[in-house]
């Protein structure tokens, strides 16, 4: 059976009864906050530093050492100036002993100053007061104000002229015989004028005398001069032999005593 066509007032009918009925609301969603953000600002900074310096560290040693030997310094000797007068009319000369060279004399009453000594202060290195032309002479010629032995010991050929003329003596040798050293050596010629009122050859020699060095000078007009050398000493002995004209001594030639 067909059913009958709905009319239009049918239609507008149930179309208001829609409109007309109650909507129910869709559910709205609920949101529960679980936690809280807490923000912190952050610190204002202060024109202000404070700096905190970290602990000093404190060494504890675990051993000092200590020195097993503690160098001594000598001090550099002050030196040490005599004055003198000169007793009698004194010859000043090259080195220290008779046979060397003279150089000058010094008139008796003369004030001087001594500033070096030989081994054993017999003679004197002087020069006047304040001067730079010095030489040696023998002390007994002299009144020394002072201890003579206090001044330093100087090299006895510190002012020893050289010849520029002459060559060395040739064939120079030493000979023993006990406690007796002979040296020989080659006759030096010279040219006319060039002799001195001193002998011609030196012999110049540290030689041992009971135990002690000795410094001895030989003077000679031969070709051979003795010195006596015992063997109480240790060590070398040396000795110089030269020959002697007026402006000087011949190259200086070492031997070691036999």
């Amino acid at each position: 059976m067909k059913k009958a066509p709905r009319t239009i007032a049918t239609i507008l009918f149930l179309y208001f009864l829609a409109a007309c009925a109650p909507v129910t609301p869709e559910p709205t969603a609920t949101y529960t906050q679980t936690s809280t953000a807490t923000f912190t600002s952050s610190p204002t900074a202060t024109s202000t530093l404070t700096r905190t310096l970290p602990p000093t560290a404190t060494l504890t040693p675990t051993e000092t050492p200590t020195p097993s030997d503690t160098p001594t310094f000598t001090p550099i000797p002050t030196a040490v100036i005599l004055r003198f007068q000169v007793l009698q009319r004194a010859n000043c000369r090259y080195g220290p002993g008779a046979p060397f060279l003279y150089k000058y004399g010094l008139v008796d009453g003369s004030n001087m100053e001594a500033f070096g000594r030989n081994f054993d202060a017999s003679w004197l290195f002087v020069r006047a007061i304040g001067g730079t032309n010095p030489c040696w002479v023998n002390a007994s010629l002299l009144n020394v104000h002072g201890d003579a032995t206090a001044l330093p010991e100087v090299d006895p050929f510190v002012i020893l002229p050289i010849s520029p003329y002459y060559p060395a003596l040739t064939g120079v040798s030493a000979v023993r015989s006990g406690n007796t050293v002979t040296f020989s050596w080659n006759q030096l010629v010279l040219r006319a004028g060039d002799d001195s009122e001193q002998t011609p050859y030196v012999v110049a020699a540290w030689v041992c005398r009971n135990g002690e060095h000795v410094f001895e000078v030989v003077g000679t007009y031969a070709l051979n001069a003795s010195v006596t050398d015992d063997a109480s000493c240790s060590g070398a002995r040396i000795a110089y032999v030269m020959g002697a004209e007026k402006h000087g001594y011949t190259p200086l030639i070492r031997v070691t005593l036999p």
